[in-house]
C-alpha cells in the first residue's frame, strides 16, 4: 500500500501544478508564458511516469498531464490576425461605433468634429487595440472572409462598392456608418447586398467559452474522476 500512496500523492503534486497554471491562463498569456506553463507540466509527467511504471498503469494515468500540457501549450486564436486588447469582441466593435452616432460626415475625417466611412471603421477598432489600414480599399483585407449576410455577427465589417464604402454590422439587419456628405453618422438598415463581409474580431460568446483557463478547468474536473478510477485499479492489483 505504500507505494499506492506514493502513486496517489504524486498525483496530488501535479494537480497542484496544473492549478498553478491556471491563474496565468485565465489572464491574456504570451505565447512565451504558455510554453514555459507547459514546460513544467511535462517534467512532472515524466517523474510521474517512472512511477507509474512500476504499476504498469502508465497510459492511464499520464491522461491529464497530457491534456494540461496541451492546453497551455496553445492559447486559442482569435478570428483576426491583427492584434486587439484582451475580449475586444464584435459586440465591443459596435458599442465604441455608436459613440460616433450623429457626428457629421466629413471626407478624411477622424474626429468627433467630423469623420468619414473608413475613418469610423479605424477609429473604432483602434479603441480596441486593433490596428486598421486608413481606407476602406484596404480594410476590406483584412481579417477573415464571412460567406453571406445569413452569417453575418455584430461587429463585422460590411463593404460596398467594391470598396468605395464599409460599415459596420450591428445585427438583425442593420449596420453604423457615416454614409455622404451633408449626413451623420447613423445606424441604418443594411441597404445591398455587401461586395465583402470581414471579420476582423470573434463574438462575445467566443472570447468567454474559449480561454485557456476555461479549458484548464475543464480538466480538473475531470481529475479527481481519473484520481478515484487509478485508486480502484492500483488497489484491485496489490
Amino acid at each position: 500500500m505504500t507505494g499506492i500512496a506514493a502513486v496517489l500523492g504524486r498525483i496530488q503534486e501535479i494537480e497542484t501544478v496544473i492549478k498553478a497554471v491556471a491563474p496565468a491562463a485565465s489572464r491574456s498569456v504570451s505565447t512565451a508564458a504558455a510554453s514555459t506553463s507547459a514546460a513544467s507540466v511535462s517534467a512532472a509527467s515524466t517523474s510521474f511516469a517512472s512511477v507509474l511504471d512500476a504499476f504498469a498503469v502508465q497510459d492511464t494515468s499520464t491522461d491529464l498531464v497530457a491534456q494540461a500540457a496541451a492546453a497551455t501549450a496553445t492559447v486559442p486564436a482569435a478570428s483576426n490576425p491583427a492584434a486587439s486588447t484582451p475580449g475586444a469582441s464584435g459586440e465591443a466593435l459596435v458599442a465604441e461605433a455608436r459613440k460616433f452616432l450623429g457626428v457629421p460626415y466629413a471626407w478624411g475625417g477622424e474626429s468627433m468634429s467630423g469623420i468619414d466611412c473608413s475613418g469610423l471603421v479605424q477609429r473604432a477598432l483602434g479603441a480596441l487595440g486593433v490596428d486598421m489600414p486608413r481606407v476602406a480599399r484596404d480594410q476590406m483585407k483584412e481579417g477573415v472572409a464571412v460567406a453571406s449576410m445569413a452569417e453575418a455577427r455584430a461587429g463585422d465589417l460590411l463593404v460596398f462598392g467594391g470598396g468605395s464604402h464599409i460599415a459596420i454590422y450591428v445585427g438583425d439587419g442593420r449596420m453604423i456608418d457615416a454614409p455622404k456628405p451633408g449626413d451623420v453618422v447613423r445606424e441604418r438598415d443594411v441597404y445591398e447586398t455587401p461586395t465583402a463581409i470581414r471579420r476582423v474580431l470573434p463574438d462575445a460568446t467566443s472570447v468567454a467559452s474559449t480561454t485557456p483557463a476555461t479549458q484548464i478547468s475543464e480538466i480538473l474536473a475531470s481529475s479527481a474522476a481519473q484520481r478515484s478510477s487509478l485508486a480502484l485499479l492500483l488497489g484491485a492489483a496489490a
